[in-house]
C-alpha cells in the first residue's frame, strides 16, 4: 500500500541514502538551452532598458565568464542583503513620496519608485541565488496576475530572474567536477565550454560533448552543476525570506508569500538531490518516447552534485513570452496543457516546476521539458474527484459539488453552506473548459484575483469556509503556475477536449 499522498513530493523507496557525513547538495532552477538567453547585462527587444540591475555586478574577471560574484554563504552577509530589500524600499517610498505606503501601490507609489524596485529586486536575488533566486523564480510566474500599471515595473526584472544570473568562475565548476566525476573527469568529455549556457537559482548549465564509452559517435549534453555551498545558502534564505512580505503586501496588499515559502522548506529535502532528480527525469522520459508532442531529454549520468543530460536546441518559453508570434503562444499554451494534465496517467508524475525556463518550444513542434528537481508522485494518476466535481460544477449541479466537496474535505462535513454560493465560487474558474477553446489574457487572471481577493467580494467571503486539504495542495499550486504561464502566454487552445482526454472523471459538458 503506497502511503504517499496525492500530489506530495516524496522519496522513492529505493532511492539512495545520504551519509550521514554528507552535506546536501543543492539543486537549482537552471535551464538547458540552444539559444543562449540574454545576458544580465543585455537589453530585451521590447521590454525597454533593463536598468543598472540587470547589469553585471561587480567582481573579478575570470575568463569569458565575465564578472562573477560568489555565493554569499554567511548567515550574517545573507541576512543583511535580504534585510536590504523592504528597507530599501521603504527608505525610497519616504523619501520619493513623503508618506508611508497604505493601501494599493498605485495610488502612491510613483512609477520610478516601482521600477527601481524592482530592479534592487533583481540585482539582490541575482547576487544571492539559492533560496532568494528560487523564490524569484517561483514569483516572477505570477506576475500575470498583479494589475497591469504595478506589473509593468516588475516583469522585466522578474521575468529575468527565469533564465539569468551571475555565473561562478571556471576554476570552481572545475573543481566540483573533480569531486563529483573524478579527477580524470575530462576524460569523459570530448570537449566541455568553461563558459555557461545559463546559470540561476543554485546551479549552473554547461555545454559539453559526452565520450561514448562504446566507441561511438559523441553526445552533445548539457552538464548541470551545483554551487559549492549552495544547499547551506538555501536553507538559510528560506529563513529569511519572511523579510520580503511586508514589501510585498505593499506592493499589491493581500498577496500573501507565507504559503509559498513553507512549501519550498517542506520539499527542499528531494529538490536537492540530482540523483533522484535524475531517477524522475528518465521516468518521464520512459514515458513520453517517441512522442509526437513531448520531448524529454534523456539522462547520461548523474552524482548528488552533477547531472548530465542529453542537450535539446529550441526557443526558450520565456523568449516567446517575449516576443513570439500568436501561433507559437497558442502551441506552446496546447502542449503545456497536454504535459501538465497527461503527465500523471502516463508517467505517474507531475512536473511541479512549470516555469517558462524550463520549457523550449523545438525546431520539430514538440516540446522540450527540462529540471525535474521539483516532481510530484501520482502513481495513481490524477485524483478522480477533480475531473468529476469540475463537470458537476459546469453542468449547474451545485448540490452534488457540495456533497463531493465535503466528501473530500474542501467543506466542513457539519457547518453549513450555501449550494448556489458555492457554485458560484467556482464556476468562473472553469471559463477555460466550458466553451471548445478559450485564450488565456493577463486581463482574465486578474480579473479572477481581484474577484477572489478583494474583502468586499462575495467570492472572498465564501472561501473563508472553505479548505485546502494537504493531499491537493502541491496540484494546487503546480495548477496555478500553469495558468499563470499560460496567461503570460495569451495562449488560445482546446483545452475542454484535452480534459476530456486526460482528466479521470471529466465527463464531456452539454
Amino acid at each position: 500500500m503506497s502511503h504517499h499522498r496525492p500530489g506530495h513530493p516524496t522519496r522513492h523507496a529505493d532511492a539512495p541514502a545520504r551519509s550521514a557525513d554528507r552535506p546536501p547538495p543543492a539543486r537549482d532552477e537552471t535551464v538547458r538551452v540552444g539559444n543562449r538567453p540574454d545576458p544580465p547585462g543585455g537589453h530585451d527587444p521590447g521590454v525597454g532598458d533593463p536598468g543598472p540591475a540587470a547589469k553585471q555586478p561587480r567582481g573579478r574577471r575570470v575568463g569569458n565568464n565575465g564578472r562573477v560574484t560568489d555565493i554569499p554563504r554567511r548567515a550574517m552577509s545573507r541576512t543583511a542583503k535580504l534585510a536590504a530589500l523592504p528597507l530599501g524600499f521603504a527608505g525610497r517610498t519616504v523619501l520619493g513620496m513623503g508618506k508611508r505606503v497604505t493601501g494599493l501601490a498605485s495610488d502612491v507609489i510613483s512609477a520610478e519608485i516601482q521600477q527601481r524596485t524592482a530592479e534592487q529586486l533583481f540585482s539582490v536575488l541575482g547576487q544571492l541565488k539559492g533560496g532568494a533566486m528560487k523564490f524569484g523564480q517561483a514569483l516572477s510566474v505570477f506576475e500575470a496576475a498583479l494589475p497591469e500599471e504595478i506589473a509593468a515595473p516588475y516583469r522585466q526584472a522578474l521575468t529575468k530572474l527565469q533564465e539569468a544570473a551571475p555565473p561562478l568562475p571556471a576554476a570552481t565548476v572545475h573543481k566540483v567536477l573533480a569531486e563529483q566525476l573524478g579527477p580524470a573527469w575530462r576524460e569523459r568529455f570530448v570537449s566541455f565550454d568553461d563558459t555557461p549556457a545559463a546559470a540561476a537559482s543554485i546551479g549552473q548549465v554547461h555545454r559539453a560533448q559526452w565520450r561514448d564509452p562504446d566507441g561511438g559517435a559523441p553526445h552533445d549534453v548539457a552538464v548541470k552543476i551545483q554551487y559549492p555551498g549552495a544547499g547551506d545558502a538555501l536553507l538559510a534564505d528560506l529563513k529569511q525570506l519572511s523579510r520580503l512580505s511586508g514589501m510585498l503586501r505593499a506592493i499589491q496588499p493581500g498577496l500573501d508569500v507565507k504559503p509559498l515559502l513553507v512549501e519550498l522548506r517542506e520539499r527542499i529535502t528531494e529538490e536537492l538531490d540530482y540523483e533522484l532528480e535524475a531517477e524522475s527525469q528518465r521516468a518521464f522520459a520512459v514515458a513520453y518516447a517517441g512522442d509526437a508532442e513531448i520531448f524529454i531529454p534523456a539522462v547520461l549520468t548523474a552524482t548528488p552534485r552533477v547531472l548530465v543530460t542529453e542537450w535539446i536546441e529550441g526557443t526558450p518559453l520565456a523568449e516567446i513570452i517575449r516576443e513570439g508570434s500568436e501561433e507559437q503562444r497558442d502551441e506552446a499554451g496546447r502542449l503545456m496543457a497536454i504535459l501538465h494534465l497527461s503527465a500523471p496517467a502516463r508517467a505517474g508524475l507531475l512536473h511541479a516546476d512549470p516555469h517558462p525556463g524550463n520549457f523550449r518550444l523545438l525546431p520539430d513542434g514538440r516540446l522540450g521539458v527540462i529540471d525535474f528537481g521539483a516532481v510530484a508522485r501520482m502513481p495513481e494518476g490524477t485524483p478522480e474527484p477533480i475531473g468529476r466535481l469540475a463537470g458537476l460544477a459546469l453542468r449547474g449541479e451545485a448540490d452534488a459539488v457540495v456533497a463531493g466537496l465535503r466528501e473530500e474535505g474542501f467543506v466542513s462535513p457539519t457547518e453549513p453552506i450555501d449550494a448556489q454560493a458555492v457554485l458560484d465560487f467556482i464556476r468562473p474558474m472553469l471559463d477555460p473548459v466550458a466553451d471548445e477553446e478559450f485564450r488565456f489574457t493577463r486581463a482574465w487572471l486578474r480579473a479572477e484575483a481581484t474577484r477572489l481577493a478583494s474583502p468586499r467580494s462575495p467570492a472572498y467571503q465564501l472561501s473563508r469556509q472553505l479548505n485546502l486539504p494537504p493531499s491537493y495542495l502541491l496540484i494546487h499550486r503546480v495548477t496555478l503556475g500553469s495558468i499563470g504561464v499560460l496567461c503570460q502566454l495569451q495562449a488560445k487552445a482546446p483545452y475542454r477536449s484535452i480534459l476530456e482526454r486526460w482528466l479521470p472523471g471529466f465527463a464531456p459538458v452539454g
